[in-house]
């Protein structure tokens, strides 16, 4: 027997559709989430019947399929009704009243929005939806800079439902009285994936993505078992991919443990975050919180605006936060005491350092 035996050729692949390992791929059935599918379009059913529906907000941990769950339902809709419009806007890439509405334009096939304002696009976008019904999907709403958008079309669209989607369930107590108040929310959690849902999965990825029998059956257990310790989905598909490209890379017939712990370390290398990836503006708070360390949040947004800048506090607020999710700052809160609530803002002075 050959010692090139058991290697790849160099026109084969352990891949059948790499596409499959994208957080963005929509399987055809979406598992574990059948109660949260339900409970969404319970609150859509009403536009069916011409009625105003339900509107909704969603959230739970980042990486447990509340996204994933909505656009199911939304490639559903399109293909039971022409009746009932799905539009899905991301705040994170569209965070301002003027993006989303130049973004509901082009899902609504309208392009000659040269030179028009956010009124003028908004308006254009009232007239289309009203001549039907519309779902808006609104996903990571707590990046939206501004809410005007959302005011507009709760109080002009006749039948409408909107779905709100965040990892913070905290972001709805700081939502403006009258728009809350026009909202009436329904709420639905997402809890995290036990272990065998999340195994279960992955496995199911796996029948879109590889060729069947290339996981070692061990090989394949790690990556479920990190997953569900890290309790985010988009981290074991990244594992998937990684130890299918470390196995072809090393001209493996099979995927194993060796593969899969290459993927795992490369995982820990990618969440290492440098300040050097952040926006213009998130660097320059940073470099505002650096200088002022241990300072609180009020103090430190006093000496943001001295220095020139324009967020309002609620954005300075969730920048903040922001960069204290991703380990930049540490945020240590306290309650109560003579100035009531605040938060003691410090610089993760070993981890920017290191990196």
């Amino acid at each position: 027997m050959s010692v090139f035996d058991d290697m790849l050729k160099s026109d084969e692949s352990l891949f059948l559709d790499e596409v499959a390992l994208d957080y963005s791929f929509i399987p055809k059935l979406i598992p574990y989430r059948e109660k949260e599918q339900k409970h969404i379009a319970f609150c859509i059913k009403p536009l069916f019947a011409g009625r105003n529906g339900k509107n909704i907000f969603v959230h739970g941990y980042p990486g447990i399929g509340k996204t994933v769950a909505v656009k199911h339902i939304f490639r559903e809709l399109e293909e039971k009704t022409d009746d009932v419009i799905p539009i899905y806007i991301n705040c994170w890439q569209k965070n301002t009243s003027f993006k989303i509405a130049l973004d509901l334009c082009e899902k609504l096939g309208y392009k000659f929005t040269f030179n028009k304002k956010t009124d003028d696009l908004l308006d254009i976008v009232i007239n289309i939806a009203n001549k039907k019904s519309a779902v808006f999907c609104f996903d990571e709403i707590d990046k939206a800079e501004e809410l005007d958008f959302l005011y507009t079309l709760l109080e002009r669209i006749y039948r409408k439902t909107i779905i709100l989607i965040t990892n913070y369930k905290s972001w709805i107590l700081e939502l403006d009285e009258r728009i809350k108040s026009r909202l009436t929310l329904e709420f639905l959690e997402f809890n995290k994936y036990n272990e065998p849902e999340s195994k279960g999965i992955l496995k199911n990825r796996l029948r879109y993505a590889f060729v069947q029998g290339v996981w070692e059956d061990d090989a394949f257990d790690l990556v479920a078992k990190k997953t569900y310790e890290l309790g985010d989905m988009r981290s074991g598909l990244y594992i998937l991919r990684e130890a299918g490209n470390a196995a072809e890379n090393k001209a493996s017939r099979k995927i194993n443990k060796e593969h899969v712990e290459t993927a795992i370390n490369k995982l820990n290398e990618f969440n290492i975050k440098k300040s050097t990836d952040l926006k213009e503006d998130e660097r320059f708070i940073l470099k505002i919180v650096k200088e002022n360390s241990g300072k609180k949040i009020g103090e430190l947004f006093e000496v943001y605006k001295q220095h020139g800048g324009e967020f309002t506090y609620k954005t300075f607020q969730r920048k903040i936060e922001h960069l204290g999710r991703n380990k930049f700052i540490s945020l240590d809160k306290k309650l109560g005491g003579k100035e009531g609530s605040t938060t003691i803002i410090k610089y993760a002075q070993k981890k920017l350092d290191e990196y």
